[in-house]
């Protein structure tokens, strides 16, 4: 923990497990070397590897956070409740293990949140690398839109991120603090209260817009969210994986964890399965396809003709890879997917 003279709001920190865990050394040792602003840590390792298992509880014991590990994978809202549950602070910052943050980016978020009474603040979030360089989210929209003609009623998701794509050198320079609709779980600091008034996060949400829902909850009760330009963070995205990455990355993107989040989103609030949710559906795997079937397919030996037709290969085998991975997965840690169609 961090310590300071003065009397500061408590703030803890949890990070939680996104997509991988080659990420957890380079996100760790930066909260460590650019937060100044003290604050508790609370981290949830789900079934890393031996390597960064070790690491971790290395790490843990000489900066004296806490580390909480299951031996199995851990969907992100599940892995977020676990550390949630420890809290007494004022505030929780969730951020993702893939996330490096910027010098003194902690303090800006407290400080609007003080100041604004937000129940939600937002960093300026970055992605890729070179770090800090383009913008992933700078706030945005959500909610449900209520469409009425004649006796046709029609209710849709609204999720919409400003500024995605542009650089941070064209666009900081013009960004206040300001109210905005969106905030992602790659980092968001929280009114700690707001659980005792929402319960906690939804785990029917495996995998895909927990961050929509629970800014649709805070809207829903009169909260609000900032976003805070000052504290500026990259979530590392864009690289290979590594070998030990690979089965959670499987399981986390599997087609059964986005269908049941996307019908548990679709039945909470009661929207029309429109084009949206079609897209959606039609889409299932897209994140495994670029990330391990096409670069796969890119190495093999062969001319473009036999990498098409490799790659359709390599696609139906993810597929049934996928189906058991997550049914396996499911028998031991999460009996409501047993069934889920894939």
């Amino acid at each position: 923990m961090n310590s300071s003279a003065i009397a500061a709001p408590e703030v803890t920190i949890i990070v939680a497990p996104r997509e991988r865990f080659s990420h957890s050394r380079e996100s760790l040792e930066s909260i460590y070397e650019h937060t100044k602003y003290p604050f508790k840590l609370i981290y949830i390792d789900g079934g890393s590897p031996r390597h960064i298992k070790d690491y971790l509880a290395q790490q843990a014991q000489q900066k004296q956070f806490q580390l909480i590990r299951t031996d199995y994978y851990l969907s992100p809202n599940r892995a977020r409740n676990l550390g949630l549950r420890q809290v007494t602070s004022k505030y929780v910052v969730f951020i993702d293990n893939d996330v490096v943050v910027s010098p003194g980016w902690l303090q800006p978020l407290v400080e609007c949140a003080e100041e604004t009474d937000a129940m939600i603040v937002s960093p300026l979030i970055c992605q890729g690398t070179p770090l800090h360089e383009e913008v992933h989210c700078a706030g945005g929209e959500s909610g449900v839109l209520v469409e009425t003609k004649g006796e046709t009623t029609r209710r849709r998701i609204i999720e919409k991120i400003y500024k995605q794509g542009r650089k941070i050198a064209d666009v900081r320079p013009q960004l206040q603090r300001h109210k905005t609709g969106l905030a992602e779980f790659h980092c968001m600091m929280v009114r700690t209260d707001l659980f005792q008034q929402i319960g906690l996060l939804d785990e029917e949400l495996l995998n895909t817009k927990e961050h929509v829902d629970l800014c649709i909850l805070v809207s829903e009760i009169g909260g609000t969210v900032y976003l805070e330009p000052k504290s500026l963070m990259t979530y590392v995205t864009g690289q290979p994986l590594e070998l030990t990455d690979i089965s959670y990355y499987m399981l986390r993107w599997s087609d059964a964890w986005e269908l049941k989040s996307l019908k548990r989103l679709r039945d909470k609030w009661n929207l029309t399965e429109d084009e949206y949710f079609k897209n959606k559906y039609k889409r299932l795997g897209w994140r495994r396809n670029m990330t391990i079937i096409n670069p796969l397919a890119r190495k093999l030996p062969i001319g473009k003709f036999g990498s098409r037709a490799t790659g359709k290969v390599l696609f139906f085998i993810d597929k049934a890879v996928n189906r058991f991975v997550t049914t396996r997965y499911a028998q031991k840690h999460l009996p409501s997917l047993q069934n889920q169609d894939s």
